[in-house]
């Protein structure tokens, strides 16, 4: 900012420099003129200093104005009113001073009036050349590689034309009327691009009508008055600016400007209230849009993304990267472009050049995920990068590219953002209702599953004389792996088990379901308890994944010689409640989970058991739910508490023991809701 401050300084400088030594050389020229001494060198040194004057100021407010980043139309057209007001206001002072002294000695002194004459050149020069840097503006404001050939030829010409003010051709001659022909005719094509005017309101449009009027008339007034120069008092001026090729090309040029302008304006006035009320209409469709989904899938959202966002910038050509989780490129979509041709451009980009846009998302990087920039390419010379975001994370990446420099302006860029936020609301939409579908789908079948499993539970538990059994099982989700179940082997025979799958959720239901089909065909075979858990661990082996096992604990119950006989593989231990000694206690055997060892080594670690029964006798068998439930201070409920329990409630019957532990558990926690499956099976000894 501050480097730009300095050369606008040193402009001015260079300025005001360049028109005193025009006065000065001037000065000396009517001097020799009025003592007969003057020559062509003299005069050349005038002209010479005019042409850099005018040359200063045109870099001057090409610095100033051509290289604004900001582009507000009613603030250009105002910068040239005020300047052409300042302009007029000390021009209409020094003529009314003129006035004032022409019936005097000072009033007819060649001297000042050429002072006052070079002022009036000086402001109305500094005039034109403000008008004509907002017109460039305002020509290129939707700009094509042919109309800024165009304007180049008209730029370079006007400042070419200015040195045939070294020469004797007179502006008048056949040469000199061909030369302000071709100039004219440029002009008058360049007139014709006002797009500039679809994009003011109603209100602007007005304002613009009034400050190109008023600009107009300062440039009719400025052309009166060094036209009318030379009948002042009989005075000649040393050169007449009107002269200067490219200064009669800069009046016609912005009078015919302001012309078209006024017309078109005009013109666009009856439909402005109409095109204000569409864009209203489309921001509230946006609105609208939001709150549904668009039907779209992503790849099709993202591929009218592109098609759009191409054609309302004009972009030569343009390429959408698609982002994976991890913000990698997963997918490319093209237009009018391809891979090699993405990656030529994006080494081709000015690092120096790069400007950044202002990002929604003020965490991010903003010259890494938005910006414009130039590049240096056979073809395309200016890109502009900005990213799609959904809630706060980056799923692509739009470039687009044009052959032209500074291709993409505030309007383009603020379009172009607003189709993105469509975009990211129609995919969020879609991602949505597919996360909607999937959970419903997830919730139906974990229903099903649950069904299934409900099935796989038995409703009804088989029994012998003298034996009354009760159970319950809850999943802490949908489906568990918790399992338990009976086979009458005979009259006086019978088999149960209890299990727990490592894990929970649906993967451990799946594998409670092998553990009863495997339960359902060995316990048929009648074979002892130690030959049941040996072969359910061979064939648990062959099914279960490396990562998983099953706890299982199998009795068989002998009503005939009143005996249990028992064995646990890795299983809570079975908590026994003896009528005779009045006391609880728990059958600690040992023994490893189904599918720890899955070779012969496993069968050294199964012990069988036996144990006498009488009438009131209780046997607990439960999963770790019931014992690891905790409490709000994540106390456990423990095995010290389920003794107390059962030596409370062994008198009662199983089924009020089954009920009575399961208040009592729900109590404990304060919740029906646990964190782990909880089964318990209880036989009771009548």
């Amino acid at each position: 900012m501050s480097s730009q401050k300095n050369i606008l300084r040193l402009f001015i400088i260079l300025g005001v420099f360049s028109w005193l030594l025009m006065l000065g050389s001037g000065h000396l020229y009517r001097f020799g003129q009025i003592h007969h001494t003057s020559t062509e060198v003299d005069l050349f040194f005038t002209k010479a200093f005019l042409i850099a004057f005018i040359v200063v100021i045109y870099f001057f407010y090409r610095r100033n104005i051509g290289s604004q980043e900001g582009f507000n139309i009613i603030d250009l057209l105002w910068k040239v009113f005020v300047t052409g007001l300042i302009a007029t206001v000390v021009s209409l002072s020094s003529n009314f001073l003129m006035s004032l002294l022409k019936d005097q000695e000072h009033g007819r002194n060649p001297y000042f009036l050429d002072t006052l004459y070079y002022i009036n050149v000086g402001l109305i020069t500094t005039f034109l050349i403000a008008t004509f840097t907002v017109c460039k503006r305002l020509i290129l404001y939707q700009k094509s590689k042919r109309l800024i050939r165009t304007w180049n030829v008209f730029e370079y010409g006007l400042l070419g034309s200015s040195l045939l003010f070294f020469t004797n051709l007179n502006i008048y001659s056949g040469l000199g009327w061909f030369i302000q022909s071709l100039l004219a005719l440029l002009a008058i094509v360049l007139s014709v691009n006002l797009k500039w005017v679809a994009y003011l309101s109603f209100k602007q449009k007005w304002k613009s009508i009034l400050l190109i009027i008023l600009i107009g008339l300062y440039i009719g007034y400025f052309y009166t008055i060094l036209n009318g120069y030379e009948e002042s008092n009989g005075f000649v001026p040393v050169f007449s600016a009107l002269k200067v090729f490219s200064i009669n090309a800069l009046y016609f040029f912005a009078l015919v400007y302001c012309v078209f302008s006024v017309l078109v304006i005009l013109f666009n006035l009856p439909t402005s209230s109409v095109f204000e009320q569409k864009i209203v209409e489309a921001v509230n469709f946006q609105r609208l849009s939001q709150s549904r989904n668009t039907g779209q899938n992503e790849d099709q959202v993202f591929e009218i993304l592109i098609d759009s966002a191409a054609s309302v910038s004009v972009a030569n050509a343009a390429w959408l990267d698609i982002l994976d989780e991890n913000e990698d490129v997963k997918k490319t979509l093209f237009h009018k472009t391809g891979q090699r041709e993405k990656e030529i451009i994006l080494k081709s980009i000015k690092t120096n050049q790069v400007k950044g846009i202002k990002s929604s998302v003020p965490s991010r990087n903003i010259k890494k995920n938005r910006f414009v920039a130039e590049i240096k390419h056979e073809v395309y010379r200016s890109i502009f990068v900005i990213p799609v975001f959904i809630q706060d994370k980056q799923v692509a990446v739009l470039s687009l590219v044009k052959d032209v420099n500074d291709g993409f302006n505030k309007e383009t860029i603020e379009i172009i953002r607003t189709f993105i936020n469509q975009a990211s609301i129609s995919i969020e939409n879609y991602r949505l209702m597919e996360e909607a579908i999937i959970n419903e789908r997830y919730k139906e079948e974990l229903k099903i599953a649950k069904q299934v499993q409900d099935s796989l539970l038995p409703k009804h538990l088989s029994t012998i004389d003298g034996i009354e059994m009760s159970a319950f099982s809850k999943p802490a989700a949908e489906v568990g792996g918790d399992y338990f179940d009976t086979y009458k082997m005979s009259d006086s025979r019978i088999a149960l088990v209890i299990g727990d799958v490592s894990g929970k959720g649906t993967s451990a239901a799946f594998h409670m379901s092998q553990m009863k089909g495997i339960f359902q065909s060995l316990v048929q075979l009648n074979i002892s308890a130690r030959e049941f858990i040996i072969k359910a661990n061979n064939a648990l082996s062959s099914c279960l994944d490396r990562t998983s096992f099953i706890t299982t604990t199998y009795f068989i119950i002998d009503g005939k010689e009143k005996k249990f006989e028992f064995s646990r593989a890795g299983h809570c231990p079975t908590l026994y409640f003896s009528e005779k000694d009045k006391k609880v206690k728990f059958l600690e055997d040992n023994g490893l989970g189904l599918g720890i060892l899955r070779d012969d080594q496993f069968n050294d670690f199964v012990e069988v058991n036996e144990i006498g029964y009488n009438s009131g006798d209780v046997l607990f068998l439960y999963t770790d739910g019931i014992t690891e439930a905790k409490n709000q201070k994540h106390e456990e409920f423990g095995y010290e508490r389920l003794m107390k329990f059962l030596e409370k409630n062994a008198f009662y019957s199983a089924d009020y023991i089954k009920e009575e532990i399961l208040k009592t558990l729900y109590d404990f926690c304060g919740t029906s809701n646990l964190d782990d499956d909880i089964t318990t099976l209880i036989v009771k000894v009548k």
